[in-house]
């Protein structure tokens, strides 16, 4: 149970944090309202799932190397600022929708597949996975072998599942009294914080990229 309890709050805690998952939650939360935080959390924990698996099996210390960071930064910058660009475009473009037709229309896949490229793309997710998720699933191995393991990432979804899920239902409840254009706004403003995000990875891989100045 401690191995729970600590994963949940470990977990909880970041989840709360800023970034560029909690902005994606809310662009979709604005589009099909409560659902949009259980389907996020969805593609956030298959992913780390499979990220449980390669760190069990050893691949922990490869995701720890500069060469890996550098390119997880790269690509996580870029894929950021695609989705940046898109937000803002389609706002300027007037193809936004918030009324219930277009939300109920939504495909879910959709949200998971993307909610688990927001993750993927940011280079302090698997860095994150690499440090601090891996000493906390080895430690939980090593005092309840598999049964530990299972029991940390339990907790460790549980509290984004239980986060985004409550973002989306205060934000996809309130969404009905936003009209269009405070709407749009909101959306360049969600979109120019992921640009902002992944602007941020690609200057800490070029600095990375070019070394220590000396």
């Amino acid at each position: 149970m401690y191995t729970f309890i600590r994963s949940f709050i470990i977990g909880f805690s970041g989840a709360m944090m800023p970034g560029s998952l909690l902005t994606y939650t809310v662009e979709k939360s604005l589009k099909i309202g409560p659902k949009a935080g259980p389907l996020v959390s969805l593609g956030h924990a298959l992913l780390e799932l499979v990220l449980v698996i390669l760190l069990f099996i050893g691949v922990g210390q490869y995701l720890e190397t500069p060469l890996a960071q550098m390119i997880i930064g790269f690509l996580g910058g870029a894929v950021l600022i695609f989705f940046g660009g898109s937000m803002i475009r389609d706002a300027a473009k007037g193809k936004l929708q918030i009324d219930m037709k277009s939300a109920s229309a939504a495909k879910s896949g959709g949200i998971i597949l993307g909610s688990m490229l927001v993750s993927a793309s940011n280079p302090y997710f698997a860095v994150w996975w690499a440090a601090v998720g891996l000493g906390l699933m080895m430690e939980a191995y090593n005092l309840m072998g598999v049964a530990g393991v299972v029991l940390f990432y339990t907790g460790h979804i549980l509290s984004d599942f239980s986060w985004y899920t409550l973002v989306s239902f205060i934000i996809g409840k309130t969404r009905k009294f936003i009209n269009m254009k405070i709407y749009r706004i909101i959306i360049v403003v969600l979109g120019a914080v992921l640009i902002a995000f992944g602007a941020g990875f690609l200057v800490s891989s070029v600095k990375m990229l070019l070394g220590p100045v000396s």
